[in-house]
């Protein structure tokens, strides 16, 4: 049996990861890369890179394609453009980065560390009304919640 750990690891074995201070550079290059965010509506209108555009992980494939409900013409689009795919931590981008990868998209980045490694190094981020948000805001956000329950059967 797979955990999410081994899923993740064999994803990045194939697609590769910016760190967050070598992003702002990378977004000046030519072409210029798409940055995908594939967290939840929720979570990007709470705070998010300006220029992202959301695709949540959940519709990525349909959003990819042309001829759905949930397709997204800049994506579609894009198969020969740079995508730099964002979420929290770098977990659930990698995943997002090798489905494009699967999907024909020839230049797929990750960011490692994700808006917490963004957040962190002092990068900015702004809510669904373009206001930037204060980064120990964006700390708390950012910070794990998990619950006693979700930590699983303790030996």
């Amino acid at each position: 049996m797979k955990r999410l750990q081994d899923l993740i690891d064999e994803a990045l074995q194939h697609v590769p990861e910016i760190m967050p201070w070598d992003l702002p550079e990378r977004l000046q290059s030519r072409p210029t890369p798409l940055l995908l965010d594939v967290r939840e509506p929720d979570e990007y209108a709470a705070m998010h890179i300006d220029g992202s555009i959301l695709v949540p992980r959940g519709v990525l494939e349909s959003a990819c394609e042309w001829g759905f409900d949930d397709t997204v013409p800049e994506l579609a689009a894009g198969r020969e453009r740079p995508i730099i795919v964002v979420c929290r931590s770098g977990k659930r981008s990698a995943l997002a980065g090798r489905t494009l990868q699967l999907l024909g998209f020839a230049d797929v980045t990750s960011l490692k560390l994700g808006l917490r490694g963004w957040n962190d190094d002092g990068q900015p981020l702004v809510d669904a009304d373009g206001n930037e948000v204060d980064p120990d805001t964006a700390d708390d956000f950012f910070r794990s919640q998990v619950s006693e329950a979700q930590m699983g059967p303790q030996p």
